[in-house]
């Protein structure tokens, strides 16, 4: 779906265009996130990523058990 949206006063054609700069986003994705938002949809819009490709697929490694174990393990001397 396309929109034409005339009379965009200046100050916010210039915050619109700040922050899509600052988040790196077109002004047109800022445009959509901001409509969603101001009628209550951006938790419907909100960009989600299954997971269920990687599930079940850890596999132990004995390496990688040792690192995290060292990383439980507290110096004492750093507490004193």
């Amino acid at each position: 779906m396309q929109y034409t949206v005339r009379g965009i006063p200046a100050a916010l054609d210039k915050a619109m265009r700040q922050r899509a700069r600052a988040r790196g986003k077109s002004l047109n994705e800022l445009a959509i996130e901001a409509l969603a938002e101001g009628i209550g949809l951006h938790e419907a819009l909100r960009e989600r990523r299954d997971l269920s490709d990687i599930v079940g697929t850890w596999r132990k490694d004995a390496a990688v058990e040792a690192a995290l174990a060292a990383q439980d393990e507290i110096d004492e001397h750093l507490w004193k």
